[in-house]
């Protein structure tokens, strides 16, 4: 078996054999070293001996026999060997369960609710989905967002421990629980792909390979949940805007607004995939906050240019959006929609009643957004003024240079 999908198969199987490891013996840490040690030993063993029949059964077992010594040893030092003969099974005895295979979607999903349980911070949520069932290092997930590996160690230690003190049980949570956990889930592939997509700080505007894992993880989330339309809706979400990345960085590393990109350039095949999506999962109901972000999506994609953009039917759909959400940003992308489809005035009204609220506190896109909408008014003092503004806020280099470069160009 070649080394690439080898890989690919083992980076599919380790939330599986995670997730089975920790339903059934708990000792989520000693559980994932264990799974570690599996997949190093079948990197080693598999491209010489040929993959197993069963691969993920034979991970599992491999990871079992693992588990059992380090818990063995964790609780020799201890001096507990009376307390883990009474609940460690023989080595003999450590064939995976009859229902592995059964559940080992579960497994996965109830992995996913685990590391993002609402008791944990939005931040370990992050680290723990993509530690756990992303299967990124922690020095991996530290790159991703720029903080050293000590700093992400302690973050994701932390997750590890809320999980032990809250006594959280390893099952599939029923009805209102189910569906609070589920939306955390998604908040989080979510928050994952936003920073891949914009970057919040480096130098670089995308970071790719956070908007592939969340692409990737939210194709799983979609697999095991292929009746929720907002998983659905999500993973549409994702591809639509994932879609225009091509031509949103100029040869230079620029950012190149959407009304300037190349649409040639946008990825057709992610186009179609994700109205088809949106498409399907729209008629099921109920709709939820990432459809209706993805129908928006659509109508960007499928405009031909800029100037034939539905911007009245994106108007109508943040209507239905704010209905939904209180966010401040659907609110600032909701003016933005407004001053493109009835003028610029009534959307920078809308602006400076947001910027009064405060709730956007430093955040760029405010002041941006003042600036675009003033540029439009003619007004190219305060509109250089605010771009200024919203450079200094900004903590990515990329869009520090764009928001200088129009500062500059609107200068008199």
């Amino acid at each position: 078996m070649t080394g690439e999908p080898a890989e690919g198969l083992l980076r599919s199987l380790a939330p599986q054999v995670l997730g089975a490891l920790v339903r059934r013996f708990g000792h989520f840490d000693t559980a994932e070293d264990a799974t570690q040690e599996a997949l190093i030993a079948a990197a080693e063993r598999w491209p010489r001996d040929g993959v197993p029949d069963d691969p993920k059964a034979w991970l599992v077992t491999v990871a079992a026999r693992r588990l059992t010594d380090l818990l063995r040893r964790e609780q020799a030092r201890r001096r507990r060997e009376d307390a883990v003969a009474r609940w460690v099974l023989p080595a003999d005895r450590l064939a995976p369960p009859a229902d592995t295979d059964a559940a080992g979607g579960d497994d996965t999903l109830v992995l996913l609710l685990l590391c993002c349980h609402p008791a944990l911070s939005p931040a370990s949520q992050i680290a723990l989905t993509l530690r756990a069932v992303g299967g990124l290092t922690t020095a991996e997930v530290a790159r991703a967002f720029l903080v050293p590996e000590a700093t992400m160690t302690r973050r994701i230690s932390r997750g590890k421990q809320s999980i032990r003190d809250s006594g959280v049980p390893f099952r599939m949570p029923a009805g209102p629980e189910r569906d609070a956990r589920l939306a955390a889930v998604r908040h989080v592939l979510y928050l994952i792909f936003n920073e891949g997509y914009a970057a919040t700080t480096g130098p670089a505007l995308l970071r790719t390979d956070l908007c592939a894992e969340a692409i990737r993880l939210a194709r799983l989330l979609h697999r095991l949940l292929p009746d929720d339309p907002e998983a659905a809706g999500l993973l549409a979400l994702m591809l639509l805007t994932d879609a225009r990345a091509p031509a949103r960085v100029g040869p230079a590393g620029e950012l190149v607004p959407m009304a300037e990109q190349d649409r040639s350039r946008w990825r057709a095949d992610q186009i179609a995939e994700g109205v088809a999506l949106v498409s399907a999962a729209l008629p099921r109901g109920p709709v939820g906050p990432y459809q209706v972000q993805a129908a928006i999506a659509a109508l960007h994609d499928e405009a031909p240019s800029a100037a034939d953009t539905d911007w009245a039917q994106i108007t109508a759909l943040y209507e239905v959006l704010t209905g939904m959400s209180d966010s401040p940003v659907v609110a600032l992308n909701h003016a933005v929609a407004v001053a493109m489809s009835r003028g610029p005035r009534e959307g920078l009204s809308r602006v400076e009643a947001l910027a009064a609220q405060g709730r956007l506190g430093d955040d760029p896109r405010l002041p941006a957004v003042r600036a675009h909408l003033l540029e439009m008014l003619g007004d190219r003092d305060a509109a250089r003024a605010a771009y200024l503004s919203a450079a200094e806020r900004s903590t990515n280099l990329a869009q520090q240079r764009y928001l200088h470069a129009r500062a500059d160009r609107r200068t008199p």
